[in-house]
């Protein structure tokens, strides 16, 4: 079982194109181990994007693939999910020349705080640093149209589903697709061999 998921993390490096690939290694965001996840499964690889986004040449290069997407579309305002996109949408709203603000989690829900707001047709990109369910997007989405804001797209650095997640939007782009390999608690090989997983952000990850 060991080599078995060994063999399955090392599709990664092969699939990441080499320009990224290059910045994950560099900055040490491409992270193996024992992981519990946001959606309560479990997996062996982590993408750890505060890691290569803390180099500000980095984070201007993949927020640069986002922003080109979106040049053209008269984007108005970006808004992230906290923690992780908050610098994703503040370096993609930079080089649209856009107002960068993000909605964070109270009493279980996204929600804006601190005078955040989206305005009546405002033209709003949603941009987030991994997604695997796009659960927290989803919840950012729900904000824009609460708020009547003209939702024009979604951008992230990496998408964990393999393309399996659609937003509501004609515009989605992640700058890495991959399917990561997942396990529900009950059936996680690296629980049944006695490993204990370790939250995201939590001790060295």
């Amino acid at each position: 079982m060991k080599s078995e998921i060994r063999n399955q993390k090392s599709k990664v490096s092969e699939q990441m194109p080499d320009g990224i690939l290059d910045m994950f290694k560099k900055s040490g965001a491409l992270l193996e181990g024992h992981f519990l996840l946001t959606s309560g499964n479990h997996s062996d690889q982590y993408f750890q994007c505060a890691k290569v986004l803390q180099y500000p040449e980095y984070a201007e290069k993949l927020c640069g693939i986002i922003a080109g997407e979106f040049k053209n579309k008269k984007i108005d305002v970006v808004i992230a999910p906290a923690i992780g996109g908050i610098v994703v949408g503040q370096e993609v709203a930079r080089q649209l020349g856009a107002r960068s603000i993000f909605a964070e989690r109270k009493d279980g829900a996204m929600q804006l705080r601190r005078g955040f707001e989206v305005k009546n047709s405002e033209r709003v990109l949603v941009c987030e640093d991994v997604v695997t369910t796009g659960g927290s997007v989803f919840e950012v989405i729900e904000i824009v149209g609460k708020n009547d804001g003209d939702l024009a797209g979604v951008g992230v650095i990496v998408d964990r589903s393999g393309g399996k997640v659609k937003f509501p939007v004609n515009d989605q782009i992640a700058c890495y697709t991959t399917e990561a390999v997942t396990y529900t608690p009950d059936e996680c090989p690296l629980c049944k061999e006695g490993s204990e997983p370790v939250k995201p952000g939590s001790r060295n990850s």
